[in-house]
């Protein structure tokens, strides 16, 4: 029992900063120097996270919003990279950005000349990775000729710089390691023939989560975990061999008994990531047996031959199955240090702005 939880509003988001150093730790352990990080803050959002990292020594990283980005500069990071390529109102809020932290190094990722050309108008200094698809066809161009024309056309501006390149496998996240591995060296062979053949310099911003072991051992590449800073049950039953320890988990209590062998929870679309079937939301360790029955926004419904044990107002524990979106649902975490309710942490960049 976590002395304190008594007085955490639900549903609620936990947070283990003992586990979070834990697995801080053990990524820079994996790279083997926290210069060889870039990890994604779309997981964490937090400004507490950020000064953890800081404190281990990684300098670098990576974002996927403004809001993201922001927030990380008032963390104290140095070096950030906006790993979505900005459009429409964003290349100003970007460039108003740079100019208002100056001694912080700023970069963004492009695709296409345009983006170039439309960051290049906002007259700020500002550094560019080319996007490489290696086959997951959500962005980046293929490593063929088109991509020496983007570097230029980058080289050619008098205020952007070219720092390398962005390759993100997230389509890869084989169970088994070494199939893992495998498709991986065939999705990454084009760009590596590239950049043999024409010898490109630049920095290579290399994979997610499921890929990093994988990269970890290639030191010609930045590595980018994002989801190993919390784990969730996702990532544990697709690449068991990843070990990461769980510093995050939802708080949930029950609300109604509606039936002899059913359990209604306060845990709602609206408080745990829903973008999957209903059995893959939330693992309850101390309910294996439950059965997901129904879902809506405020509601979770689980069916469990051990109801008749809670009362009202009984507390259980999830770990989500998507840590990311779920970590965009709160405002707050409550942090938990040898069982024992800590205090809070903020989550600004929950916002879009």
């Amino acid at each position: 029992m976590i002395a304190g939880i008594q007085n955490v509003p639900s549903p609620g988001l936990l947070v283990y900063p003992d586990r979070v150093q834990a697995n801080i730790a053990r990524m820079i352990s994996m790279a083997r120097s926290p210069q060889r990080l870039r990890p994604h803050l779309k997981t964490s959002k937090m400004p507490a996270v950020v000064e953890l990292y800081l404190k281990a020594g990684v300098t670098q990283f990576k974002c996927a919003t403004l809001s993201e980005t922001r927030m990380a500069l008032k963390a104290g990071a140095k070096d950030v990279l906006l790993a979505h390529q900005p459009v429409g109102p964003n290349n100003a809020l970007l460039a108003a950005l740079t100019k208002k932290h100056p001694n912080a190094k700023l970069s963004t990722i492009a695709d296409h000349a345009s983006t170039v050309e439309l960051l290049a108008k906002t007259e700020v200094a500002l550094g560019i990775y080319i996007d490489i698809d290696c086959g997951m066809r959500r962005t980046g161009i293929p490593a063929d000729k088109d991509v020496l024309a983007l570097k230029a056309a980058i080289e050619q501006t008098s205020t952007l710089r070219f720092e390398g390149w962005h390759v993100y496998d997230g389509h890869l996240h084989q169970s088994d390691l070494s199939e893992r591995q495998t498709a991986m060296q065939q999705a990454w062979a084009p760009f590596w023939e590239m950049i043999e053949s024409t010898d490109k310099a630049g920095t290579i911003i290399a994979g997610g989560t499921p890929t990093f072991p994988i990269h970890a051992e290639d030191t010609r590449v930045l590595c980018s975990p994002g989801t190993s800073i919390f784990w969730d049950a996702g990532y544990a039953q697709k690449v068991p061999d990843m070990k990461f320890e769980h510093a995050a988990q939802v708080l949930t209590r029950v609300i109604s008994k509606p039936d002899k062998d059913l359990l209604t929870l306060d845990l709602g679309h609206k408080a745990i990531a829903a973008e999957n079937h209903i059995d893959r939301r939330v693992v309850f360790p101390d309910m294996p047996n439950a059965v997901f029955i129904s879902q809506s926004e405020e509601h979770l419904v689980i069916q469990t031959p051990t109801a008749s044990d809670f009362a009202l107002g009984d507390t259980l524990l999830g770990i989500p199955w998507h840590i990311c979106p779920t970590v965009a649902l709160y405002d707050l975490a409550t942090t938990i240090v040898d069982d024992i309710v800590t205090g809070r942490w903020e989550i600004p960049a929950r916002q879009r702005y």
